[in-house]
């Protein structure tokens, strides 16, 4: 007989082919949630990156900006893709989708789980294409081996953390349309952070809520390992938000899949 946890695993796996499935069929839309961080690169690199730069502790120029923004740019990665997830999950609850797999013999976190899993591929294929895009554009990271295995588990832990996020927001909002804009918000946050310009230059008020928000602790913690020095207290905090976001959005989202019916 079949475990529940085998049973578990194999279904997610059904799931998580779906939905990697549908990236692959809707190209248009995949391009654009890879293409909006990229833009994002040009922009800060090419329009405001001399003067950005020039403002930097110590000076700098183009290509110092380029290696300050980096980490910012790939918390923009998570957050793009994380956002799509919420209208995604929406849109099967409007479309029926859901209904049907609880109609269906498959395990009830399947479901989720399949969708959280195809978001880690897409962000972490979208991780690549702007860290070998910045590379063109001369990006030199100096990170060690550790610092790399760091980075990759802290975007891991970031990435689950707002995905669970938005596939809670996605099963609350009552329409697809409102699941697009909720989550909005999270696109706007690395900019009030220590992400583009150190938090040190902003007014009282706006560097208060900088340097106690959770993005802060995130960047601060990949700019140093990026960069090859000591991350320090940053990371404990930078791990310790992602744990917390990720464990009550996974708690939110079960509760509202085993409560809220599809519209």
């Amino acid at each position: 007989m079949t475990s529940p946890i085998t049973l578990g695993f194999r279904d997610s796996r059904t799931m998580l082919r779906r939905n990697l499935l549908q990236i692959v069929r809707y190209k248009s839309l995949t391009l654009m949630l890879i293409a909006q961080p990229l833009i994002f690169l040009a922009l800060f690199v090419y329009v405001f990156g001399a003067t950005m730069g020039a403002g930097l502790p110590g000076g700098g120029g183009r290509g110092d900006y380029l290696d300050f923004i980096m980490p910012a740019i790939l918390v923009l990665t998570v957050t793009s893709i994380a956002l799509n997830t919420a209208y995604t999950i929406a849109l099967d609850m409007e479309k029926g989708i859901i209904d049907r797999f609880r109609t269906m013999a498959i395990a009830r976190s399947a479901v989720l789980t399949g969708r959280v899993l195809a978001a880690v591929v897409l962000t972490a294929v979208a991780q690549a294409v702007v860290l070998a895009v910045a590379l063109v554009l001369g990006y030199r990271p100096a990170g060690t081996a550790l610092g790399w295995l760091g980075t990759a588990g802290l975007l891991l832990a970031m990435t689950l953390a707002l995905t669970w996020l938005t596939v809670a927001l996605g099963l609350a909002a009552p329409n697809a349309e409102t699941a697009s804009n909720t989550p909005m918000p999270l696109l706007f946050l690395p900019f009030l952070s220590s992400g583009f310009v150190p938090t040190e230059s902003m007014p009282a008020a706006v560097r208060w809520f900088a340097e106690y928000q959770p993005f802060t602790p995130i960047i601060n913690t990949l700019r140093a390992w990026l960069s090859g020095a000591a991350a320090g207290a940053d990371a404990w905090w930078a791990f310790g938000w992602c744990a917390l976001i990720a464990a009550a959005c996974f708690l939110w989202a079960r509760r509202l899949y085993s409560r809220v019916r599809a519209h």
